[in-house]
Order: structure tokens, then C-alpha cells, then sequence
């Protein structure tokens, strides 16, 4: 990454947001060390302009940002952090330094239909999803049904577990069917944002 630490006296502005959820947890300031540290660590580590000094997230807390990518912006001169944080982020407790709460795990079902488009364009023996997009569209539609059908066995029941595992099942299987039929969720999402502006 070409960052340029020069434009703002060695410091570039790092946002740092949730890899999952895709809240926005903080923004902080790195030198040149605290983004090598960074990478070498992958504990998010910045300058601190009060300490004058480098300053790892939840070295006294507890609570770190472990990182899982960083990019720069397109001016070279700003840091996009995606982290996983181990507890509140804010010094306040709060769950961000906005005062949002960051308890949404929805935003993984991108990092999902991502892995999903990859075992379809690249299949390997070793992996279920290929097989299922290997067998053909029947077989995928069926294993839909399949996990519907176990899901409202499931919902009669009071058995939170058994539920919640076929809950998952036929999520999968759904996204599953919806790369197999090359349809991007987000093309759903529209149909069903469609519907609430025409009934709103």
C-alpha cells in the first residue's frame, strides 16, 4: 500500500470498523511504526498524539482490535482498518466510539455468499458446497426444500438448538440456490425494499 505519512507530519487518519457487523467502531491516527506494528502483530496499534507515543488498542483494557485487513483510500493519505474487536471499543464501555451498538452478526452473510461464489468458480473435491453446485440446480432446489421442511418439524418443538442448527441450514442452502441460479442477494433485497415503499 502507497500511504502517504508525509502530508500530516508522519500521521494518517485509520478508521477502524467491524469486519462483520461493518459498524464503524473508532478512528485513531498511525505513523509509519504503528502501521508496521500492525501488520507484524495483527493487533491494531496507533500513535497516540496525547502520549506521544505508540499505543496498541487494549493494552490496558484487555479489550484489542484484531485485524483483519487494512486498505488506503485514493488519495494515499487515509486507512480503512477491518477488525475484530474483543469487547467494547470506546473508552466510555460503549460498543463504538459513536455510541452505536455493534451486536449485528448480519453483516457476515456477505463474507458467506463470498465464499459461496468462490467454491462455485473454483470447486474442490474436499468441499460440500462445490458438490452441491456439481450435482445441478435439482439437487440445490431440493436441498432447499429439505431444509424448510425440517425447519417447520423444528418450530413445532421447544428445542432452541435443533432449531437455530436448521435455521442455518436453510439459510445456507438458500444462498446456495441463489448463486446457483446467478442472483446476488442484494437483487432480493430490492424486491423486498420495493414492496415497503409502495406500502409505507
Amino acid at each position: 500500500m502507497n500511504i502517504d505519512f508525509n502530508k500530516m507530519n508522519g500521521l494518517v487518519p485509520a478508521i477502524v470498523q467491524d469486519a462483520v457487523s461493518g459498524k464503524v467502531l473508532m478512528q485513531g491516527y498511525m505513523n509509519e511504526e504503528a502501521f508496521s506494528k500492525t501488520q507484524d502483530t495483527g493487533m491494531v496499534t496507533f500513535f497516540s498524539r496525547s502520549k506521544n507515543r505508540l499505543w496498541t488498542k487494549g493494552e490496558t483494557s484487555g479489550n484489542f482490535l484484531e485485524l483483519v485487513s487494512m486498505a488506503v483510500d485514493c488519495d494515499g493519505d487515509s486507512i480503512l482498518i477491518k477488525a475484530n474487536p474483543k469487547g467494547p471499543v470506546c473508552h466510555t464501555g460503549a460498543d463504538t466510539c459513536f455510541f452505536e451498538v455493534n451486536s449485528s452478526k448480519t453483516g457476515f452473510i456477505d463474507q458467506l455468499r463470498s465464499i459461496i461464489k468462490d467454491r462455485k468458480n473454483n470447486p474442490s473435491d474436499k468441499s460440500y458446497t462445490a458438490s452441491l453446485f456439481a450435482k445441478g440446480i435439482n439437487k440445490v432446489a431440493q436441498k432447499v426444500g429439505e431444509e424448510a421442511v425440517e425447519i417447520v418439524i423444528e418450530a413445532k418443538d421447544d428445542n432452541k438448538d435443533l432449531f437455530l442448527g436448521e435455521a442455518a441450514d436453510l439459510l445456507f442452502h438458500y444462498l446456495v440456490l441463489l448463486e446457483a441460479k446467478e442472483i446476488e442477494l442484494d437483487e432480493v433485497m430490492e424486491v423486498l425494499i420495493q414492496r415497503h415503499a409502495q406500502k409505507s
